[in-house]
């Protein structure tokens, strides 16, 4: 992702700087060598990545399970961070549900202006960051804009039965470019009712919140 567009997620005086788990973009050496971002809760994740993961899209937007969540180390304790997460569309064609599995099917659509999240707490000092982990429990996920074409406060819109791969950013109030953690362990398929029983089952037994999935349609 080009830190113009991470950038333009924000407002123009909230820029700053970021890590993230494995693969990491736009690194600056002299700033980020020590910092690290993890994913949180990542053994449920590959519970679900294994049966390749579902997440609804609905008009009012629903909430994502699992949540990603993150561990930020490294800061600079007393610098300002910016946190966003992005949901990058990450292949070029729509997927279908036949016979018990997904498969490719026609061309992609174009992805939605900006997928990114801006995390409500930033910016923030970078001890704020450590001192627990990061979530992105607010986001709703939804698959339409309101009449005036405008998303809610948390929402994030995706096009249905596309995939897609959330990635973190962090933004060093001040500099202009930004580090990128892309998590492939988070990838899903966005749906307006859940395709796969096993999905639906591991979010009814793994969810706290599981009778918000008991009126998904399977």
């Amino acid at each position: 992702m080009a830190t113009s567009h991470v950038l333009s997620a924000i407002e123009p005086n909230s820029t700053s700087l970021g890590p993230l788990n494995t693969t990491m973009q736009n690194r600056s050496p002299d700033i980020d060598r020590n910092v690290l971002v993890s994913l949180d809760d990542r053994e449920l994740w590959m519970r679900f990545q294994n049966l390749t993961n579902e997440m609804i899209v609905t008009k009012n937007g629903r909430r994502m399970f699992p949540v990603v969540k993150v561990t930020a180390s490294g800061l600079d304790r007393e610098a300002m961070y910016t946190v966003l997460l992005e949901f990058k569309q990450i292949d070029n064609h729509r997927w279908k549900y036949v016979n018990g599995e997904w498969v490719a099917g026609g061309k992609a659509e174009q992805p939605p202006t900006n997928p990114v999240y801006v995390h409500p707490e930033s910016p923030n000092f970078g001890a704020h960051w450590m001192k627990e982990p990061i979530s992105f429990a607010k986001v709703k996920l939804t698959n339409k804009t309101n009449g005036n074409g405008q998303l809610l406060k948390f929402q994030i819109m995706l096009n249905s039965l596309h995939k897609y791969e959330p990635r973190v950013h962090l933004l060093r109030v001040g500099l202009d470019h930004s580090v990128t953690y892309p998590f492939p362990e988070t990838q899903f398929i966005a749906v307006t009712a859940y395709q796969n029983e096993e999905v639906t089952s591991l979010k009814i037994k793994y969810n706290p919140f599981a009778k918000a999935f008991l009126d998904a349609k399977v």
